[in-house]
Parts: structure tokens; C-alpha cells; sequence
């Protein structure tokens, strides 16, 4: 199935996808059977067809804005060609909104990680700061990696603004993706999307780790610890915000699962805005591209039809759906986490507290991991001191990474969402006690038990 998807993907995009919509237009997605059908659709109600969406009745579409969605939408209502059609929304990483009442330190809040010792992390050189950080005890990480489990033979996809494959770190392990903001297929990096000099600047390789550097903070979540070199040649303020978004959550899926390939799907620019079409087109080419876990820390505030389709042909094509529940402090609903196939991703603290900023509800989360004050990669040989909902669900994608891995290859594609998400929910209930931080604090130690204990038999055919 995969590799007539991916044909029908390859063939549909010789539609060629324009840029996002310009002013005066707005687009789109139709679902409709066939290209013709979208064109006569088209055709019908004055729109043009921009291209296909990564499955094949799915479409993007654009109108004038002088045309009311409201009109449009009552016009199609009927229409035996038209079997969903909606706004193409915006979406934003979750750390887009300022962080309630946090305070980000100049430093990592313990003492070893300022230290520049340097460990090894499976055949890469890493500082201790990043390898050897509290969660990895408060999660029970270290107890899989030690029992060898660590993701590998299984992809990870992150859709979110790209992965810095020059990371020494994160180098290896990074294979081709899409940057679906440029419909350009490689290594999708957010590097893109700055200046020459300060994508030179920022892929520079430090002799030594941290000595000397400074601390720049990117935004209210964020700091990157830069060599002083490195500090001298950029204008930290001019930095698009959202910068190494996604080398960061990376990162922390590495961090968990060192054997596990990770794929980039930038969906989002740098300054963390993102549509519905490109997230849509992402999850099915992570599908239909071999991905076994698909990470998305991102959320939008309304349900999408599309979204939901997508996800669900995920579900069916075996792909783990992992999804930060976002930052707004809220007993709220978002998407994609709340979905029934989606595990849900809350922070919280070294203590096992809720996070102040995290979003909580016993319908939007399913488990919850530490989310602040982690150290994680950053551009070159660089790392940074992040907080929020992004990172403990690239966490919990590297989590289930292992998991996968607890089983044989012959029962690993038999474990769906739900073993997964049950597998999980065997963590820490003390820090949800009412249920709002869903199954409670990931535990891997609980999980890799219960997938153990739930090995699918193999089936031998005679």
C-alpha cells in the first residue's frame, strides 16, 4: 500500500504546488475522488487548483476573498463533487504564547551541566549536561537504555520547522524529509529561512563545549548557549523566534531513543506559523514514507476534517501519533492531541508538578513528562535550556520509539496505537491525582513491562 501511495503522492505533485496563498485569495482543502473531479469543481465555482495534498482526494484550493467562505461553503453544500471542503487555517508551535509567570535562568538549573564535561552518547562525543540530565532518572529512560532499547530500527517524524542535519549529534540519524514551505524534498532545515552569514555563524562546530559562551534567549521558552564567536557575528534580536524549533525537539527524541532515525517534515517557518494544508500533507508523507511514530508539537484551537482523516489513515497504517497539548495554562481542548488517536503530551515539572503553563484535561491528555528546564541540541555543535509542552511530547515520541523496540520484528507491526497508548498510561499517578494530567508521569520502566507483557504471539503458517 505504501509504495502506490507514495507513486500516486510523487505523480500528483507534478501538479506543482504554488506558494501559500497572496493577498486577495484564500484557500482551501477539497476533498474530492479525482484530480478531474477537482478541476471540474474548480472550474464550477471559479477557484484554482494550487495542487494535491499527499493523498489523493485531497486538494489545495484557492478563492477570491472577495467570495465569503460562508458563501462558498453554502454553494458546494450540495454538490455531489464536493465531499469536504474547508478554510486552510493557520497553526502555530505551542510556544508561541508568552510563558505564565516563568522565568527562564542565564543557566541549567544544576550544576553539573555548566561544567563542559563531555560523555558519549552511542558513537556520537555529547556533553554531560544534555546525556545525563534529570530526566532521564525522573522518566526512568536510562532503565531502557540500558536494557539496550532504544528505537532502534524505527523512524521518527517531526513535523515542525526543520532539523539542522549539520547537528554532530543529530547528523547521523537524520534522514531525507520534505520541507513542504518550499514543496522541496532532502534534509529540511529552518536554516532556510535566515541569511547566509547567520546560518554560517550558527553551524559553526566549537572546539570545546560551552568555553567560553554566552546565553541568548530566542523567546520566553527558550535560551541557546552560543560561543562567544558565534554571539559576535549575529544580531540575537533579529532571529526569527521559533529558530531551531525543531532541532530542539529532536533532540530530546534522540535523547530517549538514540537508535531511532528521525525524519524532518518542515511544516512550519521559523517565526512557528504554519497552515492546515502543510500539517495535512506531512502526516500522510510520513505514512506513506515508512515513519513509525509522528511527532507534532503544535496546536490548533478548532477540529479539522482533514486533520481528523489524516491522523486516522496514520492509525491504520500503524504510525504512533504523539502531540503536545500546548501552553496556554488551560482546562481547554486543541488539536491534534485532543484526537482519539493522538497520545496527548503535558509538562510538567523536575518534581513532578504540573508545569504552570501546560494545558490539562482528562480528555486532552494522556500522559505527561517533564517539560521544563531540559537541555537539548541546537544548530552545529551548539545546545539550548528549553520549557513546554514541544519537548516532553518529543519525549514521549522517543518513548514510543522504544517501545516499538521492546518487541521482535515479527510482533512490532502488530502493536498498534492503543498497546502504545495503554503501554503509557503505566506510569506515575501521583502527579495526576484527579486525572487532569491524564494517566499520570511517564514511566519507561511500567511501559516496556506492559509491552512485554502484551507480546503479540507470532503466527506461523504452515
Amino acid at each position: 500500500m505504501k509504495s502506490t501511495r507514495l507513486a500516486v503522492f510523487v505523480a500528483l505533485l507534478s501538479l506543482t504546488l504554488a506558494p501559500q496563498a497572496g493577498a486577495g485569495t484564500i484557500s482551501y482543502l477539497l476533498r474530492t475522488p479525482t484530480a478531474a473531479q477537482a478541476q471540474t469543481v474548480c472550474q464550477r465555482y471559479n477557484l484554482r487548483l494550487v495542487g494535491n495534498l499527499g493523498h489523493p482526494d485531497v486538494f489545495l484550493v484557492q478563492a477570491s476573498d472577495a467570495l465569503s467562505p460562508d458563501v462558498l461553503k453554502q454553494w458546494v453544500k450540495n454538490d455531489s463533487d464536493v465531499e469536504n471542503l474547508e478554510v486552510n487555517r493557520h497553526a502555530n508551535v505551542v510556544e508561541t504564547a508568552p510563558l505564565p509567570g516563568a522565568y527562564i535562568p542565564s543557566l541549567p538549573i544544576t550544576d553539573y551541566v555548566t561544567d563542559g564535561k563531555l560523555t558519549q552518547l552511542y558513537g556520537t562525543t555529547a556533553w554531560a549536561g544534555y546525556v545525563q540530565q534529570p530526566a532521564m532518572n525522573l522518566t526512568n529512560a536510562v532503565s531502557a537504555i540500558q536494557q539496550n532499547l532504544i528505537g532502534t530500527g524505527t523512524v521518527v517524524a517531526v513535523i515542525d520547522t526543520g532539523i539542522d542535519a549539520g547537528n554532530p549529534i543529530l547528523g547521523p540519524v537524520v534522514v531525507s524529509g520534505y520541507d513542504f514551505t518550499r514543496n522541496a524534498a532532502g534534509l529540511a532545515s529552518d536554516l532556510a529561512d535566515v541569511d547566509p552569514a547567520t546560518a554560517a555563524a550558527l553551524q559553526q562546530r566549537s572546539v570545546a563545549v560551552l568555553d567560553p559562551y554566552s546565553v541568548v534567549q530566542l523567546n520566553s521558552y527558550s535560551s541557546a548557549f552560543l560561543e562567544q564567536r558565534t554571539v559576535a557575528v549575529l544580531d540575537p534580536y533579529n532571529l526569527p523566534a521559533f529558530l531551531g524549533h525543531g532541532t530542539m525537539v529532536a533532540g530530546l527524541v534522540h535523547l530517549v531513543a538514540p537508535g531511532a532515525q528521525i525524519m524532518p517534515l518542515k511544516a512550519f517557518r521559523a517565526d512557528g506559523s504554519s497552515t492546515l494544508s502543510n500539517i495535512v500533507q506531512a502526516i500522510y508523507y510520513a505514512t506513506d514514507n515508512g515513519a513509525n511514530v509522528i511527532n507534532m508539537s503544535f496546536e490548533m484551537p478548532q477540529i479539522s476534517d482533514e486533520l481528523v482523516r489524516a491522523i486516522n489513515y496514520a492509525n491504520r497504517n500503524g504510525v504512533i501519533c504523539v502531540a503536545s497539548t500546548g501552553n496556554d495554562g488551560q482546562r481547554t481542548f486543541v488539536y491534534p492531541a485532543g484526537l482519539s488517536g493522538v497520545i496527548g503530551v503535558a509538562s510538567v515539572s523536575q518534581d513532578n508538578l504540573a508545569s504552570s503553563f501546560t494545558n490539562y484535561g482528562k480528555d486532552l491528555v494522556s500522559v505527561a513528562t517533564v517539560g521544563e528546564g531540559l537541555v537539548t541540541t541546537y544548530f552545529g555543535s551548539h545546545y539550548a535550556a528549553v520549557w513546554g509542552t514541544s519537548f516532553s511530547s518529543g519525549l514521549v515520541a522517543g518513548a514510543a520509539a522504544d517501545l516499538l523496540t521492546a518487541s521482535d520484528n515479527h510482533t512490532r507491526h502488530q502493536l498498534m496505537f492503543n498497546d502504545v497508548q495503554r503501554a503509557l498510561a503505566n506510569g506515575n499517578p501521583s502527579c495526576s491525582p484527579d486525572g487532569s494530567l491524564g494517566a499520570g508521569c511517564l514511566d519507561f520502566f511500567q511501559a516496556m513491562h506492559y509491552i512485554h507483557d502484551i507480546r503479540v504471539p507470532v503466527r506461523h503458517h504452515y
